[in-house]
């Protein structure tokens, strides 16, 4: 009898490398976000402008000098490095072979779907808020708008025509979400919110009466049905990324939110390996004692708001380009 450890070396593994073009259909931020080249190696730097450079009048008023007497002045231009730092994504799918056998349905092809969106939802949370995200990844967009000052209540932003509060002064007021943005050099071009704003949004009138919570529908009724707030796209993620406790609507430039993958999605069956616990050590399944099959899948991706200087907001502190609006009471 030959054994499968005796023709181990006849049989190859199987290794199945994917670009998944489908990846952003479960992610928001991969939808939105601007997608850089593929990563070569685990870090990219980024150089971003932090000082502009100032241009002077050589004969500036009241005084009027001879050209002798004036003088050009010095300026200065400076660059700061921000960073892309990849980090590992994946997904363990454990089955035993009897079932898989047994089966009357690719289970695989069942299963790879739902790891994908499994995927876009941790992407998505740790960007949004942090959710188990690297140590090395840049501060989540919620957590980042508040501490450059870029949140509001909801109900708290005053009309000064009528001194009501109103989720549209929220929205589009001077001082709300999206004037946030804007007053740090940006322009609102995407919105992400929870699913109960929808109904918040539905009753939303302009100045002329006109509804600035549309629905666009594509290809006819049985079409794609796209949604904009004040002529922006706006998404509502069902994968469960957005959290309402934490944030009804983010509104931003996704334009300076940049992603880069550093190793595409892959798919391997493992048939002869032991699965542990990472903290005692245990031994949680044995495949081949067990007669299990595993899939794994895992990617390396990347993530940053370089936030370079401009000349709306030059204090990093207080610029950002992402705006969100918190529930009441929070």
């Amino acid at each position: 009898m030959i054994k499968r450890s005796m023709a181990a070396p006849l049989i190859p593994e199987d290794v199945q490398k994917e670009i998944v073009d489908s990846l952003p259909e479960y992610s928001t931020v991969m939808k939105l976000g601007k997608k850089a080249p593929n990563m070569s190696r685990k870090q990219r730097r980024i150089p971003c402008v932090s000082v502009l450079p100032t241009a002077y009048f050589s004969n500036p008023g009241p005084s009027n000098k001879d050209e002798s007497e004036q003088w050009k002045k010095k300026t200065r231009m400076q660059w700061e490095n921000k960073y892309l730092d990849a980090e590992e994504i994946h997904g363990l799918v454990i089955i035993p072979e009897a079932v898989f056998d047994d089966a009357d349905y690719d289970i695989w092809a069942q299963v790879k779907p739902k790891i994908l969106e499994a995927i876009g939802l941790a992407f998505d949370q740790a960007v949004f808020y942090g959710i188990n995200a690297p140590a090395v990844w840049p501060s989540a967009i919620v957590t980042a708008s508040i501490a450059a000052g870029n949140w509001v209540t909801l109900g708290s932003v005053t009309d000064p025509n009528n001194s009501t509060n109103d989720i549209y002064d929220d929205i589009m007021g001077m001082d709300g979400v999206i004037g946030k943005v804007e007053a740090d050099g940006y322009m609102v071009n995407g919105h992400i919110s929870d699913m109960t704003m929808r109904g918040r949004l539905r009753g939303l009138r302009d100045e002329n009466k006109q509804p600035i919570f549309k629905a666009l529908y594509k290809e006819g009724v049985q079409g794609n049905t796209m949604y904009s707030l004040d002529g922006s796209p706006m998404y509502f993620p069902r994968n469960g990324a957005v959290d309402p406790t934490r944030s009804l609507l983010i509104a931003g430039d996704w334009d300076q939110l940049m992603y880069a993958i550093r190793k595409d999605v892959t798919w391997k069956i493992l048939d002869q390996a032991v699965i542990q616990d990472p903290t005692t050590g245990e031994i949680l399944y044995n495949l081949p004692q067990q007669d299990s099959i595993a899939l794994r899948c895992d990617m390396r991706i990347a993530w940053q708001v370089p936030n370079p200087i401009n000349r709306v907001n030059d204090d990093e502190d207080t610029r950002y380009p992402f705006s969100v609006l918190l529930p009441a009471g929070s």
